[in-house]
Order: C-alpha cells, then structure tokens, then sequence
C-alpha cells in the first residue's frame, strides 16, 4: 500500500526561509481555502483508485494545515476518510505551527482518528524566531504543546532548527533543554538551509554577505550543535534513527521512513508529488489552475510531466535516502528490487571511502559511520 500525503499550501505568513509552496493568508482577500478544497474534492474522487487497499500512513502538511479555520478544517478531514480507507491502526499525522492550535481544532483532529502531531517550535527563544520571520512566539508554543498534551496527543513530534542568525551554542541547548522537558515521543532537529529565492536567502545576497554571514553560525559551530544533540538525546533515551530524526522507542515516524525506504507515495493538492510503479509527477503550484485543470479534465502535472525513473536513478535514490538512516540500505530488498547486488554496483564508491571506514555492514544491511553524518550529503551524492 502507498503512503498518502495531503498538501495543504496556506500559512498565516511565509516564514523567511522556506521554500515550500504556499500561500500567505495574512493579505489575501480571496477564499483560496474554498478554491482549494472544490479542487481537492475533484482530485480526490478521481485518483482514490489509485489506493484501493487504504493507505500505509497519512500525513497531512504544508504550509500550515492549523492555519485553516475549524469547519475548512474538519471539511478537509471528512474529505479523507470518505475517499481512503482508515484504520486505526495506521500512523495519521498532520503538522501544524504554534498560534494556529485551538483546543476545537484539536477536537476536530482526534474525532477524525488524527494520533500524530508534528509541531513547528523551531526556538524556543522569541530573538531566534523573530531572526527568521517565524510568527509566533515562545510563549505560544508552550501552550500548544499543553493543548495537544491535553487533546490525547501521545505520539508528539517537535521541530527545531539549528544554525540560526546569532545561535550560539547556548542558545541551541536551552531550546533542545526545553524541548526534553516535555518529553516529546519525537524529535526533528534540522540545519537552517538558505534557499534560493526565498527572503533570507536574499538577505544575504552579494553586497551584503560579508556584514550578514557573519550573524550565522559557521560550519564548525553548527557541526558542534549537532554532535552535542545527538550525544544529549543519546542520553536521553532517544534513537537517531535518521540524520536529522529521533525518537523513542517504537515512535518513529513511519510516514517518513517509508520516503526513505523506497516505498510507492501519493500526494494530493497543489505541490503534491507521488511516485508510484517508479514514475514520479508533481502536481502545479497554483491553486486556482489545480482546480480548473481538475474541472476541464486536464492534466495536473506541473511542466515536467510524469517522469518515468531509469532503474540508475531508483537505485541511487535508495541509496541516498537509505543510508541517512541508522538502519541503511537493505541488501537483500536491495536486490530484490532491482536485480544487482548494491555491493557489485557501487564497488568504487564503497572502496573509495574504506580506509576512513565511512561505510559498514551490519548483518543484512549497509550503513553509514555516524561519525560522518554531518557531512553525508556530500558523501552520498557519489551514488548519483
């Protein structure tokens, strides 16, 4: 069965850094929320066939799903259920931002069998926030993880960031310090990435990259962010079971670990991208042509189509996205899958990097030393 994943492209504001399709409610005065959902009704009773046995996880994100008002909400809920089938038994997440969490949303969430919230804190430190155009506030994200403590949720997922404008390595430990104090089933710690064309990627253009760079913290220091998370959380009782990714025991996500595994996914709305039996499309950013595409019957991939993925390339994302897991790439799926031994195949790369021992065999699986995930982009992008 393929995952399912429901984009929904709408936040309060576009925080600075993100890259993300979504539109700003905040100065809009058309009902987009209303355009979106005929259109994802549409898209819906056209392509549920393509999950005829249900779907193996949901996760509904964004953009800020919690940005849509409670009967826009529980209309998108219905919408759901009424197309896929549910079983309690599955992992149903939806993400959402601290200011946009009412205690009747959650209500509506847990009624509609929703059992797993991914929280964008990001800093717990109004300065850190404020630095990267997040909209709310320390204080807010303290009371939304007292709503959802309250609501049931007991599969909670935090989101911070580190390598912020002026985080040091203080400031970092006070907010993951924070975040352990809640005891969060999950943990997602990511590097701040600037992205081209978005407003903090501009912030630091030509003229003034000398002045701005130096308000960010350099590779070393981020480095030493990281290696002291993963050693705290360690600590902690807390897997690193991805490269950015932590959990309890029993409480990864399993959404995400089938992006990483290799497994067929569907995404709906504006944005979506699915791959199924190895072609991949990715539906167009723009809501008001998703839904007139969908009434006149038209295609709804963006310009580059449906893109049928040579085996070279399948195998190559496997072993990207396999080996940011503590698991890795398993040999045997591996092979089953595509037909070669991955030992065979990418000889050269694994006998380039032996004497560093930045790869290892564990029983049916290949891994990569933790030592090197701070740099495993790089290291990975051999496989390409």
């Amino acid at each position: 069965m393929p995952s399912l994943y429901i984009h929904v492209p709408f936040c309060v504001k576009k925080c600075d850094y993100c890259a993300f399709y979504s539109q700003a409610l905040i100065n809009s005065s058309e009902d987009l929320i209303g355009v979106y959902l005929e259109g994802l009704e549409i898209e819906m009773a056209k392509r549920r066939k393509d999950a005829p046995q249900g779907v193996s996880s949901l996760f509904i994100g964004g953009g800020t799903p919690t940005a849509l008002q409670d009967r826009d909400l529980a209309h998108l809920m219905a919408m759901i259920q009424r197309n896929f089938h549910w079983n309690p038994e599955v992992e149903y997440t939806i993400e959402g931002n601290p200011g946009t969490i009412t205690p009747a949303k959650l209500t509506i969430l847990r009624s509609y069998g929703i059992n797993r919230f991914s929280l964008g804190v990001q800093a717990f430190d109004d300065k850190l926030l404020s630095a990267v155009g997040r909209r709310h506030t320390a204080r807010q994200a303290r009371e939304a993880i007292g709503h959802l403590r309250t609501a049931g949720f007991n599969n909670l997922n935090l989101d911070l960031m580190f390598g912020l404008p002026a985080q040091d390595l203080s400031r970092w430990q006070a907010s993951l310090e924070e975040a352990l104090a809640y005891a969060p089933e999950h943990l997602s710690l990511y590097g701040l990435m600037l992205e081209e064309g978005t407003p903090l990627y501009k912030r630091y253009t030509a003229e003034t990259r000398e002045k701005t760079l130096n308000q960010l913290p350099d590779d070393d220091l981020q480095a030493e962010m990281q290696e002291w998370a993963v050693q705290r959380l360690k600590e902690e009782g807390y897997t690193h079971y991805e490269t950015s990714n932590f959990a309890r025991p029993g409480y990864e996500c399993r959404h995400n670990l089938g992006y990483w595994r290799g497994e067929d996914y569907l995404g709906f709305g504006p944005g979506g991208v699915s791959c199924l039996n190895r072609v991949r499309w990715k539906i167009i950013e723009d809501v008001r042509v998703y839904r007139s595409r969908l009434q006149s019957g038209q295609d709804l991939a963006d310009e580059a189509g449906q893109e049928p993925l040579a085996l070279q390339e399948c195998m190559a994302e496997r072993m990207i996205l396999g080996l940011r897991l503590e698991e890795g790439v398993n040999l045997t799926a591996f092979k089953n899958d595509f037909g070669v031994d991955l030992r065979d195949i990418y000889r050269d790369v694994l006998e380039r990097y032996k004497a560093q021992d930045v790869f290892k065999i564990k029983g049916d699986f290949l891994c990569l030393n933790p030592r090197y995930s701070f740099v495993a982009n790089s290291i990975l992008q051999e496989f390409v």
